[in-house]
């Protein structure tokens, strides 16, 4: 017989059937507020050019963040309702609302649009070029849902190149230019994760059936090349970082541009870490989630922080 995960829409458990207070808590658990933190990244571009404190600056940031989140949140719904069918023969992902018959395919076609239609909403207060990368960031993501996630090497690009959007987007909407340095730090640094990510995955599945048929384009046979090629990514970035020390744009915005390269070994101390423990099947399928939960992360972001601000100020 085949296992329940794997059971048909029909046979499961539906919203409809549910107490409204589980049915609530699904609907947060579809939209994935912790991926929220990746949304983060809009503040970049004002806190490295040291422009927090500048009137309504941070406000338009933050309003850029809610509306990326709100548009994230509906386009993972409508990648989980895609994908639920494969999600239920996932050591992981069959817990995920759709998957596991928690909330109905008809609640979440209302709820994705809802959201993406809020999103658009706030970037009504924001400057037109933002509204305009918001949809760039909505077309990719829904192609990248609907297809090209299934397209090796394709996809870890796109994601990477979504990440480096989420930057581009706070640059729009607080309207603090993005320099060339931090696009190209982000693009190595977040396709060192996005194949950190599927490297992650394949290692949790490799004893599976399923894991020559994953849906991502990968087999268990490319565990070896992207164990070779994500480290080197995420060493490059560190790279990229130190090129930035070394070049003119650096004085204007330190008083002792010299402490920034402490921040280089704490890099790749975490890149490092991160593979070691993606390696020893000690890291779930999202490393953003492990981060996000993660102290000894925390501990790093901590201390780059530290040393970003000392080499600002003294």
């Amino acid at each position: 017989m085949p296992p329940a995960a794997a059971a048909p829409d029909a046979a499961l458990p539906t919203a409809d059937r549910a107490p409204t207070g589980g049915r609530a808590r699904a609907v947060v658990r579809a939209m994935r507020p912790v991926q929220w933190a990746k949304n983060a990244l809009v503040f970049l571009p004002v806190l490295l050019a040291h422009r927090v404190g500048e009137p309504g600056v941070l406000g338009q940031t933050a309003l850029a963040f809610a509306a990326l989140s709100l548009c994230a949140s509906g386009t993972y719904v409508v990648n989980d309702l895609l994908d639920r069918e494969r999600d239920r023969l996932h050591p992981t992902k069959r817990n995920r609302p759709f998957a596991s018959g928690a909330l109905s395919p008809a609640t979440g076609w209302v709820i994705a649009p809802l959201l993406i239609a809020a999103a658009f909403a706030v970037a009504l207060a924001l400057p037109p070029l933002f509204a305009g990368t918001l949809a760039l960031y909505l077309a990719t993501t829904l192609a990248y849902s609907i297809r090209l996630k299934r397209v090796a090497a394709l996809d870890v690009v796109l994601l990477a190149g979504l990440y480096a959007l989420r930057v581009l987007a706070g640059g729009a909407a607080s309207g603090v230019p993005v320099s060339e340095w931090l696009l190209a730090f982000c693009l190595f640094f977040f396709l060192d994760l996005a194949l950190l990510k599927r490297y992650a995955e394949l290692r949790l599945m490799e004893h599976l059936e399923t894991a020559r048929d994953n849906g991502r384009g990968y087999s268990v046979e490319d565990t070896a090349m992207l164990r070779g090629l994500g480290p080197a990514t995420g060493y490059l970035a560190v790279l990229v970082l130190a090129l930035y020390l070394t070049s003119p744009a650096v004085a204007p915005l330190y008083r002792t541009p010299q402490l920034l390269w402490l921040a280089a070994p704490l890099l790749l101390f975490w890149t490092t870490r991160m593979w070691l423990l993606a390696h020893r099947r000690d890291m779930p399928d999202d490393p953003v989630l492990f981060t996000v939960k993660d102290p000894v992360s925390w501990a790093v972001v901590a201390f780059v922080a530290a040393v970003v601000a000392a080499a600002a100020r003294f």
